[in-house]
């Protein structure tokens, strides 16, 4: 099975300025990044998109692999699910894991067995986030640069050429 790095975009499909996300759902900085991201995307007039790829910092966070897979598992309510583990970023138990996914009006379950066939999908995006020379997270790229900036809504602004 080969994995579409870009399945999870935010923003309009056909931008002519791609923002590549490593995230972590257990991530504080990637929970500050989230607002930022999204009020660059929705303000951009369909200028940039945001593409969001798991790199669950497992060694650091202990939950970010489950929550990385019931997103996944998710599906085409990804970007619901995203909100809300990163709204609540603070307690993704199995058990929580499955509330949010009802929140999120997720048909089926999110933890357990039925989580472990996106593993593959994760495991993509983190392989890619190593080869792509990730340490840690965020970490952006735009157009397949890095971006090497704050994550600050007029900063990202400035480098993608927006006005302010």
């Amino acid at each position: 099975m080969t994995v579409d790095l870009d399945r999870h975009v935010y923003g309009a499909a056909d931008a002519p300025t791609t923002l590549v996300e490593y995230g972590d759902f257990e991530c504080p900085y990637c929970g500050a990044a989230k607002p930022v991201l999204h009020k660059l995307i929705d303000g951009s007039e369909g200028a940039v998109r945001l593409v969001f790829r798991h790199f669950p910092v497992f060694e650091r966070h202990p939950f970010a692999l489950t929550a990385a897979l019931a997103a996944e598992a998710s599906g085409d309510k990804f970007w619901a699910m995203h909100d809300l583990l990163f709204t609540h970023q603070d307690r993704l138990t199995d058990a929580d894991l499955a509330g949010y996914a009802l929140t999120a009006g997720v048909k089926g379950e999110v933890t357990g067995d039925a989580a472990q066939v996106f593993r593959e999908a994760v495991e993509a995006d983190y392989t890619q986030g190593i080869a792509d020379g990730v340490r840690g997270t965020p970490t952006l790229f735009v157009n397949g640069r890095l971006y090497q900036g704050r994550v600050d809504l007029n900063d990202l602004r400035g480098t993608l050429g927006l006005h302010r």
